[in-house]
């Protein structure tokens, strides 16, 4: 019998609140063995991990990357999938390889077969690809079921070509899918990190507001406790309700860090949204259990009366190449847009005299407005600011010609109250110039009205014997 199949038999048996064990945050950055063996010992009855985010941008998905190390990745998938099987439970794993495409979820199955083969585990595993296929995609742009999210303008067909990857973010009902395959482990392409934690009870008949809730919370581990952290985490969940629990004694899952985690990655922190429907938050209540201990209850479940699937696609838009330097003048600080502004100049009439301006040139005074473009002037300036320009051309000599007349230049560009010619610039090593290869941009971020999805992603199961 499988790991689902046993699980589902025990609950056929006798019902009983269920125990998951979000292992990692994000899976390939490393799982604090400690906690996760503490929470082994707990009886967990299945463990998951999610390994993918937009946190990290489109270069993953446009380059068909992983994001975390081969190495990182091998060893924590190493870690979780020794520990599902030495108890016999299921491993369920999200957004393969970070970005989810099918270069992301192959690299993860290689990665899966060799720990198999060389730990001699048997285990059946069910996957599904979360590819999108192009032409249906342009199908549904032509027939009106493709909308834009957040300030993205429409879906067009070129669009849609001129994406490296294109992924769609699967829900519950995937996960659903590949356990009800009759298998130990589950490893899915781009997906919701909340159907790693939610499929197992809506399976068992838990209420799905109140699973959504908790799926949502365990999947980022510790993170909602004080302090915040990676360590692996314990959510049981009844009929009611929820309980929290870090598997590491120096982090406390509080009424108040639980609550504010809600803040995460929502747009609205009453709501959790996802393809089939959405988690009320309004009238939850957090209670604290004892000094580390939290039990929330309250999440409704509302239905969508639409499913959609969201659409990520990343699409090639150069090579990039920065420049690295610092900078203790307060008159360079305090003048630095004009002087971004004036270099910029002098650099485009020299490296286009018999070229087009084809390349993207810009800067960032960290310090000062690096981060955001700010609507007010700093009350005061710092002593000392990071300058990084970028730019991003056709090709990657192209960009480095800019980016290293732009700092031969901006070293020794006069501006108003330069006291020495000496140079403008501090830096940190040589060359402080750097080639960071291809760039993308996020050219899909769209939904998508779905009535079937299983007929486009459907499951495969493999068997290691």
């Amino acid at each position: 019998m499988t790991a689902i199949g046993r699980l589902l038999d025990d609950f056929a048996r006798q019902r009983r609140p269920l125990r998951s064990l979000g292992a990692s945050g994000q899976l390939g950055y490393g799982i604090p063995t400690p906690a996760l063996e503490a929470g082994l010992t707990r009886s967990p009855d299945m463990i998951g991990v999610d390994m993918g985010s937009i946190d990290i941008g489109p270069n993953y998905l446009g380059g068909g990357k992983l994001a975390p190390t081969r190495s990182g990745a091998r060893r924590d998938l190493r870690k979780v999938l020794n520990a599902a099987r030495r108890l016999d439970i299921p491993l369920i794993v999200g957004s393969a390889g970070s970005a989810g495409a099918k270069p992301h979820l192959d690299a993860t199955l290689e990665i899966i077969r060799e720990i198999a083969a060389e730990d001699g585990l048997r285990f059946r595993m069910g996957v599904v690809a979360s590819d999108m296929p192009r032409d249906v995609l342009k199908a549904g742009i032509a027939a009106g079921k493709v909308r834009p999210m957040d300030t993205m303008p429409p879906l067009t067909e070129a669009e849609v070509d001129a994406s490296s990857h294109l992924v769609a973010q699967l829900g519950l009902e995937a996960f659903r899918r590949a356990l009800e395959a009759d298998v130990d482990v589950v490893v899915l392409g781009r997906a919701c990190d909340t159907g790693i934690f939610a499929s197992i009870p809506a399976m068992l008949g838990f209420p799905p507001g109140i699973a959504m809730h908790m799926a949502k919370i365990v999947e980022c581990a510790s993170l909602c406790c004080m302090p915040g952290g990676r360590d692996t985490i314990l959510g049981v969940l009844d009929d009611d309700g929820f309980e929290l629990e870090s598997m590491a004694l120096s982090r406390a899952a509080t009424p108040a860090s639980v609550a504010a985690h809600s803040l995460y990655e929502q747009a609205d922190p009453f709501e959790i949204r996802e393809p089939d429907g959405w988690a009320d938050l309004r009238d939850v209540t957090y209670r604290a259990l004892d000094a580390r201990r939290t039990r929330v209850e309250g999440a409704v479940f509302r239905p969508a009366e639409r499913r959609t699937l969201k659409l990520e696609g990343a699409a090639f838009v150069g090579h990039r190449a920065l420049l690295l330097a610092g900078a203790a003048d307060p008159r360079f600080i305090a003048g630095h847009r004009e002087i971004f502004a004036q270099v910029t100049n002098v650099v485009r009439d020299l490296v286009c005299e018999d070229q087009p301006e084809d390349y993207r040139l810009g800067f960032r005074l960290y310090g000062v407005d690096g981060v955001r473009n700010w609507a007010e002037a700093a009350a005061s300036l710092p002593r000392e600011a990071f300058v990084m320009g970028e730019c991003i051309a056709p090709t990657a000599e192209r960009a480095e010609e800019v980016i290293r007349t732009t700092k031969q230049y901006l070293l020794h560009h006069g501006y108003e109250g330069r006291l020495s010619t000496a140079g403008n610039l501090a830096f940190p090593f040589t060359p402080p110039e750097l080639s960071a290869g291809a760039a993308y941009r996020f050219n899909v971020f769209h939904l998508i009205e779905m009535d079937d999805p299983a007929a486009l992603f459907p499951v495969e199961v493999e068997v290691f014997r």
